[in-house]
């Protein structure tokens, strides 16, 4: 797992203090404003694929920036019209500059509404960490969550529009409020066909997705390091699978941990859309290429609007869990 440095500095967890304390309540809060972090955060570690070192420093930025990803001199915003790879994950291009497995990072700071983030990359690729999302969680907490002055943008989904590949499909519909999410997968072997159903909420992300870890399979490790992928692929950072039996010491984290994942992974693609959207994704066999493929073809088909979070109701994290 790579190292945590809140706004560069290592040091032992901490108990929440009552600043610590107010400062994750705001993140978990329903907004109609847009928010940014209150701080700058820094996180290290290796990336999964190209096995490189790797920092990323999470920044507040100005209302109306979106995520923006900054790296040598260029500046990638977090849109799926510069989406450039999709095989075992989400990789951001504009002319020479590129970074890579954005998903996981996407995912935290969608799942816990941060509209706004200068993310600053030194190498190609996003550290790994342990494989889920919860390290960029912590990192967004120690940072702290703000309003800014500007009304939150929403994309609502105003008419289904579905996409497939062989037995795979992904799917948005209309929606009163909110984004609700309905993953399905189907493996041979251990993993079987999972599913599982939620609404997205800041609380729903850390208590159901944001742990939930990458997985793989101990037969394909040889060839994806033949096209050069899964170089850094560990049991630190990947619950790696072996016919009946997963390899890692500690086991799964749930029993379902891996369409918890591939739902964290929805999350991480469905904030390329560019805002937060209301509507209902469903998925069966999904992947990136599908949710890449399906906000294509929401914004073709004319499938989104825009419109602005009004009120504190209309804003997409206010839900009561079920």
């Amino acid at each position: 797992m790579g190292n945590l440095h809140p706004n560069g500095q290592a040091g032992p967890a901490r108990e929440d203090s009552p600043i610590r304390s107010k400062l994750r309540r705001s993140v978990t809060a329903a907004r109609a404003a847009q928010t940014t972090l209150a701080r700058a955060v820094t996180l290290s570690g290796r990336g999964v694929h190209g096995d490189r070192e790797s920092r990323v420093t999470l920044a507040p930025a100005a209302p109306h920036s979106g995520i923006v990803f900054s790296l040598g001199g260029a500046e990638l915003r977090a849109d799926w019209r510069v989406v450039d790879a999709t095989q075992l994950r989400t990789r951001l291009s504009v002319g020479a500059a590129s970074v890579s497995t954005v998903e996981h990072l996407l995912a935290a700071l969608s799942g816990l509404g941060v509209d706004n983030a200068l993310v600053l990359v030194e190498g190609d690729e996003v550290p790994a960490m342990d494989g889920s999302a919860q390290a960029f969680v912590a990192a967004i907490d120690e940072a702290g969550v703000v309003d800014l002055p500007a009304p939150r943008a929403l994309l609502q989904v105003v008419h289904a529009v579905r996409v497939s590949h062989g037995a795979g499909w992904a799917e948005l519909a209309p929606a009163d409020s909110g984004l609700s999410l309905d993953v399905e997968i189907a493996f041979e072997g251990l993993i079987g066909r999972q599913r599982r159903a939620l609404t997205l909420t800041p609380d729903h992300f850390r208590t159901e997705l944001a742990r939930a870890r990458s997985f793989g399979f101990l037969r394909d490790a040889e060839r994806l390091w033949r096209e050069g992928l899964a170089l850094g692929a560990s049991l630190d950072n990947t619950v790696v699978l072996d016919g009946e039996t997963v390899l890692n010491p500690q086991g799964l984290r749930f029993a379902d941990e891996c369409v918890r994942h591939k739902m964290l992974d929805v999350v991480g693609d469905l904030a390329l859309a560019g805002a937060p959207l209301v509507g209902a994704f469903r998925s069966y066999r999904g992947g990136h290429a599908l949710n890449m493929a399906l906000l294509e073809a929401a914004a073709r088909e004319g499938a989104l609007t825009w419109r602005e979070a009004a009120s504190v109701a209309e804003a997409p994290a206010r839900h009561p869990s079920p």
